[in-house]
């Protein structure tokens, strides 16, 4: 539980776009190193992301916790992978994202 809590902690600042281009934290790669305007937006879709995985989490581990019988290594192996599969996909929708931003396309909800 405190992995997902701490993930939803730190991906709030990146929503609100309070974190600017830094060498220490944030979704960094050369694009959004280069132009302050695609790391916010990029930022801002990672962290919603992460906030996501980080919600999940808690709440898988809160059900497991309550299923009858389940060991404690399937409990940890099982919240473990969940949270491993939504950092994931949000990586992997991140750069999808990172490439629309960077090469002008709207994201679809505003076309």
């Amino acid at each position: 539980m405190g992995s997902g809590l701490l993930l939803s902690a730190l991906s709030v600042p990146l929503i609100l776009k309070k974190i600017g281009p830094n060498p220490v934290c944030g979704f960094r790669v050369k694009q959004t190193l280069d132009d302050p305007q695609v790391w916010y937006e990029v930022n801002a879709f990672a962290g919603k992301g992460m906030l996501c995985d980080g919600l999940i989490t808690v709440l898988a581990a809160l059900v497991l916790a309550a299923v009858p019988g389940i060991s404690v290594d399937r409990y940890a192996l099982s919240v473990t992978a969940l949270f491993f599969l939504a950092l994931g996909i949000t990586l992997v929708t991140s750069f999808r994202h990172l490439r629309r931003v960077s090469s002008g396309e709207r994201p679809a909800a505003t076309r």
